[in-house]
């Protein structure tokens, strides 16, 4: 990192920022040709891993089948503050980029991520996710972050 004076060290920090987003741009590349989404996701903090629901294909699919290593943002916006700087906190990751075919982990990557997006998950989960059915047509994709650095911008007192 460049600016040393403004990385996070705190593990516990760079956590916080994960389990308290909701979307993350992660960028992915093939046979030399670069590709990147934006993603709403949960963390699960026991496998330090991400947990996104997708489509079962297509070119998110296509790209982590050629190649699964992905690089992956997350921002924690906190405004602009006293002469219009803007402060933020954020964590670039590196990790592996897995397709979850097993039931159970789609069951359970599921209730990561709707207990992290969702005010009532049960509403959702009572709603959609009543059959094994429904598990096995949807896609489910998991990120094992293996390499995390954090930065933070505060507003400068004067």
């Amino acid at each position: 990192m460049r600016r040393i004076e403004k990385e996070l060290k705190d593990k516990q920090d760079l956590k916080k920022i994960l389990k308290d987003g909701k979307y993350t741009i992660i960028s992915l590349c093939k046979e030399n040709e670069p590709y990147i989404v934006a993603l709403s996701y949960g963390y699960d903090e026991s496998k330090h891993a991400l947990y996104i629901h997708c489509a079962k294909e297509g070119q998110k699919i296509d790209f982590i089948t050629a190649n699964p290593h992905v690089c992956g943002i997350v921002i924690e916006d906190n405004g602009y503050k006293e002469e219009c700087g803007q402060t933020y906190r954020s964590v670039v990751f590196r990790g592996k980029m897995e397709v979850v075919r097993d039931i159970q982990e789609k069951k359970y990557g599921f209730d990561v991520l709707l207990n992290q997006l969702e005010e009532n998950p049960n509403t959702i989960k009572n709603k959609f996710l009543k059959k094994d059915e429904t598990y096995e047509n949807s896609g489910m994709l998991r990120v094992d972050i293996i390499d995390i650095t954090g930065k933070e911008e505060k507003a400068e007192s004067q």
